[in-house]
C-alpha cells in the first residue's frame, strides 16, 4: 500500500492503518486513470469526501465500500467473510451416522408367482 510494507497490522497505529487504505484508494483510482470527482460523482458524493478518505481522513465505512465499488476493488473485504468449518469430533459424528447399514424390515418369504 505504501512504500513501506506492512506484515503486522496489529503492531500499526489507527491511524496509520487509515493512512494506508486511502493510501492504496489513491493509487488504485491513479492506476485506473480516473480523476476524483470522477470516481467522487460514481459513488454519489462530494469530491471533498473522497479526498478525506484518500488522506486517511475518518470516514463513514459506506463511503469506503461505494468507493471500493466504483474501483471493481470489492475483493478486499474478503477477509472479513465468515466460513464455517466444523471440528473433527463433530465429522467424525457425521460420517458415523452416514454409514449405518440399511436393513430389511421382517423376513419377507413370499415370492412372486411365475408360469415357470
Amino acid at each position: 500500500m505504501n512504500d513501506i510494507s506492512y506484515n503486522n497490522w496489529q503492531l500499526l497505529s489507527d491511524s496509520t492503518i487509515e493512512a494506508s487504505v486511502g493510501n492504496f484508494i489513491k493509487i488504485e483510482r491513479q492506476r485506473q486513470n480516473k480523476t476524483q470527482t470522477e470516481v467522487a460523482k460514481a459513488a454519489d458524493m462530494s469530491r471533498s469526501t473522497l479526498s478525506l478518505l484518500e488522506r486517511g481522513e475518518k470516514v463513514h465505512l459506506s463511503t469506503l465500500i461505494r468507493v471500493l465499488r466504483v474501483l471493481g476493488k470489492l475483493q478486499v473485504l474478503s477477509g472479513f467473510e465468515i466460513k464455517e468449518s466444523i471440528s473433527p469430533l463433530a465429522l467424525a459424528k457425521q460420517a458415523k451416522a452416514s454409514k449405518q447399514r440399511i436393513r430389511k424390515k421382517g423376513n419377507n418369504t413370499e415370492h412372486e408367482k411365475t408360469d415357470w
